[in-house]
């Protein structure tokens, strides 16, 4: 990974370009870019732990046989302890020493200050006996080497539970071949590295085997499985002039694509990437950790020295023993990269899980917005509805004819990117009406459209617009009516203020739109519908799906203005859309959804994306933000009990009433598997049910 740029996982404004320790926390910074091959033997952070624990383990253990069973006379007791404990203490400990020395160096004390500390007291104390031994006196080299050890199987510990994290993204990119067959010119075939391809060479896609990269049929045809991006089950006819997305299965048939995106360009790179960012993000929840971490190592310092004057002035004999255990046990026990690692690890494995399942969040605020949200504002053309629309009739009004009624809205609608215009320009092509020209295009979102055509102006929109236009629609009410009643959408064409006709346009709902809703409202949320659309077309959809509560004919800004109202009243506000006319609420409210299929600017404006357009996967979405919000949790309340708990135990608390004195080695351990433990919890989060 020559060249990759590395950051902590507690401060992801840490960067710098290659391996090596946070100056900050002293952790041992990662990846910000997930590679198939970047497995735990690839690290050369973990194998340089893991070569420094074994060799240490080697010395160590002996050297706490001899000390807990003293079988050999003081002096040569003290030598033999000493030669022991010296290459773990010195080659061995040595990233220890250079983390510890590097907060100081940086003013920003943490876990490897305390370890420092507390190691290098316990040495300084014992290093006099081994120059001139006292069989009075006290010697530490076996629970500093036996600490030493203990931290660096915690490093080794912590760093391949980390690796861990990127398990799913890894999952994701390994779904891209390693090699690929093009075609050349002449009409050969060869493989070559999926590295080298480029954009506009052209390969073939085998049956059975993954598309190597973003591209386009140019020839053949075959069923395509695009489930791991979409989520849709069922795999998707392609044939000449279709898209097909790098990463995706190939059916029975045998394809030529032409490559588009390449490389980091493809949309797994991207949806990759995007996970990537969102995992360095900070939660909310996780600024009172923070807090804490900021002075945390001051006050350890603190209580250590407190602990030993306490022991020495008047604890029992012999008090400097009871003192420098106590002291050093504090500083070893101490540990603020539980705390730190909290978040950052639930996240990072929280969003891992949810790019496996299409469930594509931008930062870790807006995971845990859709955690508390109490109200979903919800849209219903292409969210609660397919968002492919079909015309199901055309009212001609008195005066015009089908054939005007479909060139001008067609004319107007090859313009527009809202869902409805696609199903007009597709009834007038399946009538052979072929748009023509126009000048002034104007679009008013959410309502409609203007421009000019063969010098006369023209218009295509909702009732509202045509209100708003000073056009006059009374004489299609009664045809109008009896439409909105089967709860169709009405699109209205004029020339000149004169009403040509209208479109009546069918939307089917979306597959488990109504079983989404229902397990939402289950879950504690308020849903509430909001669209574009007439009150009695709204109306009828919310009947189907069970929402009550329905805001019909709504612009861009009235539904931009209703999420200020939700929140304005206290509520944490969800909105979930997927067209420009969403995008405004999109960013007004708490956390944005956009469904996946939608517009740029939709996905833009949300913090959640789901691929594929998936409604059910605003369950997945809200299952994957609490469960990850109760996982920081967890691991919050874990780090602050357990150094709660362990600091006062390690200071002596227990030794007055029950004669329980924590050994320095009993602390390192503990010490050690409070971080494995933190991220050990957060990998749970692979395994939830989505």
């Amino acid at each position: 990974m020559t060249g990759a740029q590395f950051s902590c996982p507690m401060h992801p404004e840490v960067m710098q370009a290659g391996r090596g320790a946070c100056p900050k926390c002293g952790m041992a910074l990662e990846s910000t870019k997930t590679s198939v091959s970047e497995t735990p033997e690839k690290n050369s952070e973990l194998v340089s732990m893991k070569r420094r624990f074994v060799v240490c383990a080697f010395f160590s253990l002996p050297l706490m046989i001899l000390a807990m069973l003293n079988l050999a006379p003081p002096s040569t007791q003290i030598a033999l302890e000493f030669i022991l404990a010296l290459p773990v203490v010195t080659w061995g400990a040595w990233p220890i020493w250079q983390r510890a020395a590097s907060s100081i160096t940086h003013r920003s004390p943490n876990m490897f200050t305390l370890i420092g500390l507390g190691t290098g007291a316990a040495l300084v104390f014992s290093l006099p006996n081994a120059i001139h031994p006292d069989a009075t006196s006290e010697s530490y080299f076996e629970a500093s080497a036996v600490i030493i050890t203990l931290v660096l199987l915690g490093q080794v510990l912590e760093l391949a539970a980390r690796e861990k994290t990127r398990d799913a993204l890894r999952a994701l990119l390994s779904l891209t071949p390693k090699t690929v067959r093009t075609l050349t010119s002449c009409g050969h075939e060869r493989d070559i590295a999926i590295d080298a391809l480029k954009s506009g060479d052209q390969f073939r896609v085998r049956p059975g085997e993954h598309v190597a990269t973003d591209g386009m049929v140019v020839d053949g045809s075959s069923n395509v499985d695009e489930s791991m991006l979409t989520g849709e089950a069922m795999p998707i006819e392609k044939k000449v002039g279709d898209k097909v997305s790098g990463g995706t299965m190939n059916g029975n048939g045998s394809l030529v694509v032409r490559a588009i995106n390449v490389g980091t360009e493809t949309r797994l790179a991207q949806i990759v990437a995007l996970v990537e960012a969102a995992q360095r993000t900070r939660a909310p929840a996780q600024k009172l950790a923070d807090l804490v971490s900021k002075f945390f190592v001051y006050l350890v310092i603190a209580i250590a020295i407190a602990a030993f004057f306490c022991w020495f002035l008047l604890g029992p004999e012999p008090r400097l023993h009871h003192a420098i255990t106590s002291a050093v046990s504090v500083l070893i026990i101490a540990c603020p990269c539980a705390l730190g690692l909290a978040t950052p690890m639930a996240i990072a494995v929280g969003m891992g899980r949810g790019a496996k399942s299409g469930v594509l969040v931008r930062d870790a605020v807006a995971l845990e917005a859709f955690a508390r949200a109490t109200v979903l504002a919800i849209d219903k053309t292409g969210t609660l509805t397919e968002g492919k629309p079909r015309v199901v009739a055309i009212e001609v009004s008195e005066g015009s004819s089908r054939e005007t009624l479909l060139r001008v809205a067609a004319s107007v609608e090859a313009a527009s990117e809202h869902p409805l215009a696609s199903s007009i320009l597709a009834a007038a092509t399946s009538e052979a009406i072929a748009p023509a020209d126009i000048t002034n295009f104007e679009a008013r979102r959410g309502l409609g459209a203007v421009a000019m055509l063969d010098g006369k102006r023209v218009a295509v929109g909702s009732a509202k617009f045509f209100a708003e236009l000073g056009i006059e629609t009374s004489s299609s009410n009664s045809q109008a009516q009896t439409h909105r009643e089967a709860g169709r959408t009405l699109v209205f064409v004029a020339r000149d203020a004169a009403l040509l006709g209208l479109f009546a346009i069918e939307d089917p709902l979306r597959v488990g739109a109504k079983q989404a809703v229902s397990s939402l409202q289950q879950n504690g949320i308020r849903v509430v519908l909001v669209s574009g659309d007439t009150l009695i077309t709204a109306k009828k959809v919310g009947d189907e799906i069970g929402i009550t509560e329905v805001f019909a004919d709504c612009s861009p800004e009235d539904k931009a203005g209703l999420i200020e109202k939700f929140r304005k009243g206290g509520a944490v506000v969800a909105m979930a859309g997927d067209g420009i006319n969403d995008a405004i609420a999109l960013a007004k409210a708490d956390v944005g959804i956009a469904i996946g299929g939608g517009t740029d600017v939709a996905m833009e404006s949300a913090g959640i994306t789901l691929a594929g357009g998936d409604i059910r996967r605003l369950v997945s979405a809200r299952t994957l933000s609490q469960a990850t919000l109760a996982n920081v949790k967890q691991n919050l309340f874990f780090a602050f009990a357990y150094n709660a708990i362990g600091i006062p135990i390690a200071a002596g608390a227990l030794q007055p009433f029950f004669g329980i004195e924590m050994s320095p080695m009993i602390a390192a351990g503990a010490m050690c598997l409070s971080s494995v433990s933190v991220i050990a919890n957060a990998l749970r989060l692979r395994s939830i049910k989505m």
